[in-house]
C-alpha cells in the first residue's frame, strides 16, 4: 500500500538522512557499541548536515520546519539503519520542544545555537531509582536561596547522560511535589556538585550512553528555571504526545524492516530440500505479520498527519505508542524464531533488533500506563 503522507521535499530529506547515515554513522557504530558511547564528532557532523534542531527557528541556527513529518523521516531511517546510539530523536523531538516553547529569549540565545550545531548535547532527567512513570514519587528537590536554587537528588536511566552538556532536571519546588509542586531546571556541564555515575550496562542499544546522575548542593542560577515555577507537570504532559509519537514511529519502522529482512531470509534459507518460504506455516507467519504491519502503518500515518497539523491528542498518541511498540516486540520475536539458530547470533540484524527494541514498550510510558490513559478517557 503506497504511503501518501510524504511530499517530494520529505523524500529528498530522506535521501539526505540516508547519505549521512552511510557516511557518518554505519561505519562507526560497532566501535561505538564497544565504547558504550557515540563520538561527539558524530553530533557535530549531524549539526553540519542540518539534522539537529529541525523545528528550531532559523534565527537560532535551526531548520525552522515545524512539520513533524521531517522528524518521522529521520526516525524511520535511523531505525532502519539500526543506528540506536546517536539519540537525535531524543534531542530534537523530546528536548527541543521544551527549549523552543518554554525558554525565554535570553535562554534561547544561550542554548539553541549550540543545540543546532551539535556542540550542546542535551538530556532530560525525570526518572529516579524510586520514581519512573509516577511523577508523584520524585524526590529530587530544589530549594530557593534567594538569588539562586540549590538542587539535591539523583536520577537514573538518563539517555545521553554521559555526553550531555545541558540537562533539563525535574525537581520538587514544594515539599509535596506532585502535579502542583514540580519545576524544570537546566543544569549545565561543569556545574559544581553535578556528577555522573555509571554508564549503565544495558541488554541493547549499547552505543547509547545511559547514565546515573547525581546532584549534590548544585547551585542553579535563577535564570536557569525553565518555564513556570511549579508548572513542570503541565509542561511534561504537553510534550509527552510527541515523545510517544517518536517512539511509535520507530516501532512500526522497526517491525516493517524486520519483516523485510525476514521475508528475504526465508526465501533463501532451505530446510528439507526446499526454501523455508515453501512451507505453509512460514507463509502464514509472514502473512500475519505483513497484515499487522500494514494496518498499524495506516493508523500511524494518520497520527503523523494529525500531529503535523497540531491535532493529535494524548489518547491517540498513547494508542499509537502501545500498539506499535507491542507489535515491534512481537514481530522481533517471531522473526528471530524464523531465523532459527542464526537469529540468536549478534552478527545477524534480527538479533540486534530484538535486544535494541525491547525497551520500546517501557520508556516514554509503559504499555500499562498507555492503557490506563486510554481507559480513563473512555470510562471517566
Amino acid at each position: 500500500m503506497q504511503r501518501r503522507i510524504f511530499t517530494a521535499d520529505h523524500e529528498a530529506f530522506r535521501e539526505t538522512v540516508r547519505t549521512f547515515l552511510a557516511k557518518e554513522v554505519t561505519p562507526h557504530h560497532a566501535r561505538w557499541e564497544e565504547d558504550g558511547v557515540v563520538s561527539r564528532d558524530a553530533w557535530l557532523a549531524a549539526g553540519r548536515q542540518g539534522l539537529l534542531g529541525l523545528a528550531v527557528p532559523e534565527e537560532y541556527g535551526g531548520g525552522g520546519a515545524t512539520d513533524f513529518r521531517y522528524s518521522a523521516v529521520l526516525t524511520e531511517e535511523f531505525t532502519r539503519a539500526g543506528a540506536s546510539g546517536l539519540a537525535i530523536g531524543l534531542h530534537n523531538d523530546i528536548i527541543g520542544p521544551y527549549l523552543t516553547s518554554l525558554a525565554t529569549d535570553e535562554q534561547k540565545r544561550r542554548w539553541l545555537p549550540g543545540f543546532c550545531t551539535g556542540e550542546t548535547i542535551t538530556a532530560i532527567a525525570m526518572t529516579e531509582p524510586g520514581a519512573g512513570s509516577d511523577l508523584q514519587g520524585i524526590r529530587t528537590a530544589a530549594e530557593d536561596r534567594g538569588d539562586h536554587w540549590v538542587l539535591n537528588g539523583s536520577k537514573t536511566f538518563i539517555s545521553n547522560g554521559i555526553l550531555a552538556d545541558l540537562v533539563i532536571v525535574v525537581a520538587k519546588t514544594t515539599p509535596e511535589g506532585g502535579a502542583k509542586g514540580l519545576s524544570l531546571f537546566v543544569v549545565e556541564r561543569g556545574a559544581e556538585g553535578f556528577e555522573r555515575g555509571r554508564n549503565l550496562d544495558k541488554i541493547g542499544q549499547k552505543a547509547q550512553d545511559t547514565a546515573e546522575l547525581f546532584f549534590r548542593d548544585v547551585r542553579v542560577p535563577k535564570e536557569n528555571l525553565l518555564g513556570e515555577l511549579h508548572g513542570a507537570f503541565g509542561h511534561l504532559m504537553t510534550n509527552l504526545a510527541q515523545e510517544r509519537m517518536n517512539i511509535a514511529v520507530a516501532g512500526i519502522a522497526a517491525a516493517d524492516h524486520l519483516l523485510e529482512i525476514t521475508t528475504a531470509y526465508v526465501k533463501e534459507r532451505e530446510a528439507f530440500g526446499r526454501p523455508l518460504a515453501k512451507l505453509q506455516h512460514i507463509r502464514f507467519e509472514i502473512a500475519e505479520m505483513a497484515t499487522e504491519c500494514a494496518v498499524t502503518r495506516t493508523f500511524l500515518d494518520r497520527c503523523i498527519e494529525d500531529h503535523a497539523r497540531g491535532e493529535l491528542d494524548a489518547v491517540h498518541a498513547s494508542m499509537a505508542k502501545w500498539w506499535a511498540t507491542e507489535l515491534q516486540k512481537r514481530v522481533a520475536d517471531r522473526c528471530l524464531q524464523l531465523h532459527g539458530g542464526y537469529g540468536y547470533m549478534t552478527e545477524y540484524r534480527v538479533a540486534k533488533a530484538f535486544t535494541d527494541g525491547r525497551i520500546q514498550t517501557i520508556y516514554g510510558g509503559t504499555t500499562e500506563i498507555m492503557k490506563e490513559i486510554i481507559g480513563r478517557s473512555l470510562l471517566s
